[in-house]
């Protein structure tokens, strides 16, 4: 009976043998040969078997890194389960290596890594990440591990992220003028100087660019990520429907190779589908990938050379819906942080803005947010802020009706706000210059909207209005609001006649005698 305990287990026992094999004998040369044979075998059922085995082998022969790279550039187009189990396996070998200072494995796991970069399987941010753990607190080990792992993977970073890299070499630079590393370490760095300047080997060879770029997944695993390895794939456990899903890993096989039945390959494709579907539950559920899309943006905010890359990379990431607010979000965070107001933050909100109407309604959302709780901001923080959103308006990237939520009276206003408002508008007035600001608050459509900032309901509210302008240099600007205040007198007194008169027509008026 295929379903019996003891088949199962010399099934298992043959599968195991049989990828230990493929993995051994694999190459540059006869890797396509191989692929198929691969696929021939239950990877599903033996993904544990398949992960524990090619890492071995790397571990053992590490000058075959870039072959298994490849290998598993392949099969994680077809199976990104097991690409993902590989990657979360690989960075905890790479932790208990770091931890317990085992260079030979650390040196192993961070090849295998840097080929995974370039065959696109882990994200470059991950690089990144790593690079900047090894040369946080820079020892002769720590150093040397990283010198080997840019130039694995120096091309890709170089292509996806050059001011990730130019940082890198940057930290490489610091540590050779503190001087404090053995000579023979300061030497591999001025070698690693060297090869960037002449330009890095490129990522993947011909031979080994196996994937269509189109059919590229990769995994975004951060090393502080918490992971489980998944230990019990690696052992033998009874199937009660054994016969049933070798029979659909076969349907499977045939659609991979070639040939397969098309219902039963839509029905699989439905069954994968639902399985997405709950694993997105559950991971919306825990906001793991909030918290990962959170960190894709920041990092790619702050790797980017130019604000045009930047926009670029960001509008590149799938965002589900509802999901587009935390691009403004992020964007608002790392502009805020800085220690000076940084223009790259302002162009990049100004690209975004014009490219994409979402993106300006959610930074008018964000104005009213960020304005609401203006207090809890600190004084540099705040001006950032300011100073982003002056340039929104000052370029039309932000409608203007936004003013609306600002109210500039004694009592509407904190020492916060009012730091605001001037940082807003000091920096308008620098833009668009004092006669240009005057006449864009001059439009007659805009005066409603803009009664918040030149209240004319008392002549309080306006003195304390004219006052401010005028204290932080801007008292051109409230021209109109003093010619109200200057004929407020008589336009009372207007009124007032206008009333009495009314009063005594009606007081004038014949009235009906009423009969007896």
């Amino acid at each position: 009976m295929e379903e019996s305990l003891e088949y199962q287990k010399k099934s298992w026992i043959a599968l195991k043998k049989s990828i230990n094999g493929l993995l051994n004998k694999i190459n540059k040369a006869n890797i396509k040969h191989i692929i198929p044979e691969l696929f021939e075998e239950n990877l599903i059922r033996g993904k544990g078997l398949f992960c524990r085995s090619i890492m071995k082998s790397q571990l053992n022969s590490a000058i075959f890194t870039d072959v298994f790279a490849a290998l598993i550039a392949v099969v994680n187009t077809k199976f990104p389960q097991i690409g993902e189990l590989l990657c979360k396996r690989i960075i905890l070998q790479l932790r208990r290596a770091y931890n317990n200072n085992n260079k030979p494995q650390m040196l192993a796991s961070v090849k295998f890594i840097g080929h995974l970069v370039n065959q696109q399987v882990v994200h470059e941010l991950v690089a990144l990440e790593l690079v900047t753990l090894l040369l946080e607190k820079p020892t002769d080990d720590s150093v040397d591990v990283a010198v080997g792992f840019v130039k694995e993977c120096g091309s890709m970073l170089q292509d996806l992220c050059p001011l990730g890299l130019h940082a890198i070499f940057e930290r490489f630079r610091g540590i050779l003028h503190e001087g404090e590393i053995d000579k023979r370490v300061q030497f591999l760095i001025e070698d690693l100087f060297a090869l960037r300047k002449h330009k890095f080997q490129p990522a993947v060879p011909p031979e080994l660019d196996l994937v269509e770029e189109e059919d590229r997944l990769t995994h975004e695993i951060s090393l502080g990520d918490k992971v489980d390895e998944q230990i019990e794939l690696d052992v033998f456990k009874p199937d009660p429907n054994f016969v049933e899903n070798e029979n659909k890993y076969e349907q499977l096989q045939k659609r991979i190779l070639g040939g397969g039945d098309q219902d039963e390959d839509s029905e699989d494709d439905d069954e994968s589908k639902d399985e997405d579907e709950q694993q997105m539950e559950i991971e919306d559920e825990t906001e793991t990938n909030l918290i990962n899309l959170r960190r894709t943006i920041y990092l790619t905010i702050m790797s980017s050379a130019e604000f045009e890359e930047a926009g670029h990379k960001l509008l590149k990431i799938r965002l589900e819906p509802g999901q587009e607010m935390e691009l403004c979000i992020m964007l608002l965070e790392c502009c805020s942080q800085e220690k000076t107001s940084l223009h790259y933050y302002a162009l990049l909100g100004q690209r975004l803005c014009m490219i994409n109407k979402v993106h300006q309604k959610n930074f008018e959302k964000s104005f009213m947010q960020q304005y609401s709780m203006i207090h809890q901001l600190e004084t540099n923080k705040l001006r950032n802020v300011a100073k982003f959103f002056a340039h929104l308006l000052g370029t039309d990237a932000l409608p203007w009706h936004v003013l609306a939520y600002l109210r500039l009276t004694e009592e509407d206003t904190t020492s916060s706000s009012r730091i605001f408002i001037k940082n807003l508008f000091q920096e308008l007035s620098g833009h668009l210059g004092i006669r240009m600001l005057n006449e864009r608050l001059s439009d007659p459509s805009m005066q409603e909207l803009f009664e918040s900032i030149f209240p004319k309901d008392s002549p309080k509210n306006m003195r304390f209005a004219i006052n401010f302008f005028t204290s932080i240099g801007l008292g051109g600007i409230t021209e109109n609001l003093r010619d109200y205040l200057k004929n407020m007198p008589r336009l009372i007194l207007q009124q007032d006649k206008r009333v009495s008169r009314s009063s005594e027509s009606v007081d004038d008026r014949p009235r009906k005698r009423r009969r007896s």
